[in-house]
Order: structure tokens, then sequence, then C-alpha cells
């Protein structure tokens, strides 16, 4: 007898979907899979077999065949143990084929017949939704995360028996209702008043957040640049539902959703420790898996210390600066994340951290200050297009009664900004500033005549790159965005040079 179960394959961010065919006939006591199925899929033979042991139900005698369609795409995990298990029920005649219409199944099964979670739900979830799927069982760890499709029933199975029970029609299973997220699901217990002084710096991160920009600080050691750095996601505008999704899916195929709240609703926020390696950073594995770049889509990725980072993991981040992703190839084929990321670098100027203080003296020698900038090659450099000097805190700041900015007050300029560079880009595909494509930054960054002088000016003197020109010019639309102004003004291209003076002060 032949039968026929759906459920849905993942690789990378690409979830399929995927046909189990089964087909029983005489001979000898034999479960084959077939249809390109990597070694966690052969093993779901004996967990599936042991399954239904467990619960009593009746394992079918002869030769069964199972080929997972299409056979030329490769299936990995254990995710396809479900669909299989409900595909043999079905060509045995134990359940009837109306019990699977319009129906997907996914889950891994233990050898006592349980279902436990996997990951990757949600983009397979949705998946199956975009194919006309309107049911879907989903182990009941995962049926939370599942609720985050609309328009789908799902429903949380504990056991093969319990999966039975409910397709007989004789213990229904609930429905999983859709998930609302909640208000507080995006709050944050740190904030900019927390933060005395610096207004130099919180003026560069609040122009950050205005247009996206990715900004670098360089400071000695305890001048706040951690700090600020950590509460730059007070100050970005909340997430969309489509960009919630999108991240949400990655930590879904990286095993990280909060079984508390199955949406991510605050933009990430992701540090990684300076010792990461670059399959740690871009995502690699033998199946590839997300890294930190992916993991801070639509949100921040925070470096620390950043020339104690390893020289060939920096140089990697340069391509998914420019494009916003993250390509790994392997020989199961090629995976794409997405890596739509604001950069926020965090440095020493030295390795005593004490180069250029006002007050305190270097112990370094100019050899080794220069071999500490060096870790930090100019390409990279040039791709920040913000620098920013975070100078020693002054005493009467951190004992003044003055109460400071909140973010919340910061938030609204930066919410007011991104709203007049989203009715200017509308229907671009271009979300910020930082954004910019060079034919629409022909459109967008018209100058007054002394704003194009001055950036000429500049451009001569510095030795600019036209890199480093393009990122002045973006820096300038935002901050003429944060004036209300349309043309750019000298006073806009001004302040943008400012923020580019670094790496002559430190990188002579």
């Amino acid at each position: 007898m032949f039968a026929r179960v759906k459920t849905v394959g993942l690789f990378g961010m690409n979830a399929f979907e995927v046909d189990v065919e089964v087909e029983r006939s005489r001979g000898m006591d034999k479960l084959e899979i077939v249809g390109l199925a990597d070694v966690s899929v052969r093993e779901s033979r004996e967990r599936i077999s042991s399954a239904f042991r467990s619960c009593e139900i009746p394992f079918p005698r002869g030769r069964v065949i199972v080929n997972l369609a299409p056979a030329d795409v490769k299936k990995s995990g254990s995710s396809q143990d479900l669909a299989i298990a409900v595909s043999i029920m079905l060509s045995s005649g134990i359940i009837g084929e109306e019990c699977t219409q319009g129906s997907a199944f996914m889950g891994e099964l233990s050898l006592g017949g349980e279902l436990r979670p996997i990951n990757g739900v949600l983009p397979m979830v949705l998946s199956a939704r975009r194919a006309g799927i309107k049911r879907v069982f989903v182990p009941k760890d995962n049926a939370f995360e599942a609720s985050v499709a609309e328009g789908l029933e799902v429903f949380g199975v504990g056991t093969l028996r319990e999966l039975l029970e409910h397709l007989l029609g004789k213990r229904r299973l609930p429905v999983m209702p859709e998930f609302v997220p909640r208000e507080e699901d995006s709050l944050y217990s740190l904030d900019f008043s927390q933060v005395r002084g610096q207004r130099f710096a919180k003026t560069a991160l609040e122009i950050a957040a205005c247009g996206g920009h990715n900004l670098i600080m360089i400071g000695a050691p305890g001048s706040g640049k951690s700090m600020l750095a950590k509460r730059m996601p007070t100050i970005l505008p909340k997430m969309t539902l489509e960009e919630s999704i999108e991240t949400t899916n990655i930590y879904s195929i990286a095993g990280m959703i909060d079984k508390n709240s199955p949406l991510v609703t605050k933009r990430p926020f992701r540090s990684p420790h300076h010792t990461v390696s670059s399959a740690g950073l871009v995502g690699g594995g033998s199946i590839p898996r997300p890294g930190e770049i992916s993991l801070a889509h639509n949100g921040l990725l925070f470096l620390d210390e950043l020339p104690e980072f390893d020289r060939s993991s920096l140089e990697i981040l340069r391509q998914p600066i420019e494009d916003g992703r993250v390509t790994i190839s392997r020989a199961m084929g090629t995976v794409t994340y997405p890596a739509d990321i604001m950069i926020v670098a965090a440095m020493n100027p030295c390795p005593c951290g004490y180069y250029g203080h006002p007050k305190r003296s270097c112990s370094c020698t100019p050899r080794q200050v220069g071999g500490y900038l060096s870790k930090v090659s100019g390409p990279l450099l040039d791709r920040f297009d913000l620098h920013v000097e975070v100078a020693p805190v002054e005493y009467s700041s951190l004992s003044s009664d003055e109460s400071e900015e909140s973010s919340a007050e910061i938030l609204k300029r930066v919410e007011k900004a991104r709203e007049i560079q989203k009715r200017r880009y509308l229907g671009t595909g271009i979300s910020c500033n930082a954004r910019l494509t060079p034919e629409l930054m022909r459109t967008h960054c018209r100058l007054t005549d002394s704003a194009d002088k001055l950036l000429g000016d500049a451009f001569e003197r510095l030795g600019l790159s036209a890199r480093a020109h393009d990122k002045i010019l973006k820096v300038a639309r935002t901050i003429a965005d944060m004036s209300g102004e349309e043309l750019i003004d000298k006073s806009h291209i001004a302040q943008a040079i400012r923020y580019r003076n670094l790496d002559r002060k430190y990188w002579k």
C-alpha cells in the first residue's frame, strides 16, 4: 500500500517542502529510507520502530520503503521522524487518508515515543504555510514558537500515542493560540540617563542610530566606551513584525529561542569575546549554522577590545559589512544568512590604554603603540562611518546633580529621523541612510555650494578614499535629517568630517 505525508526540510535558512512517500510490499521485515538522507535521518529507522513498540502501535510486517522527495535535495537532521511515523501508520491502514490532508508533521521521536524539540521550527512552519498547509503538528516544546506563524492551526504533540488518538478522533489535542507580543517584551533595563557626561560620544551614537551607521570608539580604560555601547539598542527604532520574524528565524535555526517569548522583539545585541573563532563570528560547521554576525541581524554587533580579535576574523567582517549577508560554502551546498547589522567597536589607543591621555602618562614604546594600532587594518577602519574619541570623564560630571537625557527622549528624535528616511526611500528596499546605493546618493544627497566646496577641500587635504567620501556624505545626510533639512549644508559636512579624524591622529 502506498501513502504520502507532508513535512518540511531545512538547510541553513532554506526551508523546503518534503513529501514522505511510503510503499509496503511482501518480503523480509525491513525499513529502508531513501531520498538523499544523511546519517541522522537514516538512524530514524531505529527510533521509529522503537517508538511504535513503546506506544503499543503495531509496526507493519514485510518490506517498507520510505522515500523523501525531492530525492536530489539533501535531507539532514531528525525533524522528519514524525512524518515518517505518520506515513507508516497511514500505509498500514491504522489511520485514514482524511486524517493527514492539509497537514504537515515535524519532530524528533525518542525511543520511548516522546517527541523531542527541534531547531528551526519557525522557518519550517512558515514554509509550510506558503505551501498551502492548514495544520502543523510539532513537538509540544516547539508549539509556542510555531504559534508565531499566523493563519495556521498549531498542535503541540507530546507522544506518538497522543497524536494517533487525536487523528482517530478519540482525544483531541488543543490548538495553540496565536502568539501576540506584549509591549513589555521590548523594554530594556539599561538607559542613557545612567551615563554621566560624554556629550560628544552620545551625540555620535545618536547620529549612528538615526542613520544606521557603523561606529568605532577609541579611548582610555574606564572612559565609558562599553557602557555607551550596551545602551545603544535602547535608542534604536522598534523592530517591525517582518524584522522580528527574520531575526527569530535565525535564532530558531541556532536553537536559541527563549521559551517564554518565542518572537524576538528586542533588537539583538551580540558582544562576542575577542577569542571568538572565524567560524564563530561568521558561522560554519558541516551543516552551516549562523554565527555572531547573523545572530545580530537587525540589531547591533559590539566588538570590544577590537585589536585583541584575531586579524583574520576581523578581515572576514569586511565583506558582510558591505553586502549585509554572509555566504558559507560547504560540500553539501551553499548557505546564505542575512547580516543587516550595525557594528559598534571599542578599543584602547595602546596596550596600556593611556596613549594621548591628558593626565596619565603612557608606558608603551612608539613601536608597541604602532604594532597595537596596526592590528586594525586601514580597509576595516575605512568601513566605520563614525570615528569617536571618548575622553576621560571629568569629576564634575560624575558629581553633578544635573539629570542626564533618557533613552526615551533620544529615541523620539531617532524615530523622527528614521521616519523621514522611510518616506524618502519608500519602495527602494533601503531602510536607512547607511544603506544608500551610489545611484540613490546622487539623487538624495544634494549639497549646497558651500558644502560641496568644503567636502572637495577635505577630500584633497585629508587624502580620503572614495569609500570615506561616501561615508561622510551619508553621515551628513543623517545629520541634515536630524535638523529637518532637505539640502546638506556646510555645517552638516563639517560635523561629518569631524567624525573621520581618528585615523589621522592615531593611524598616521
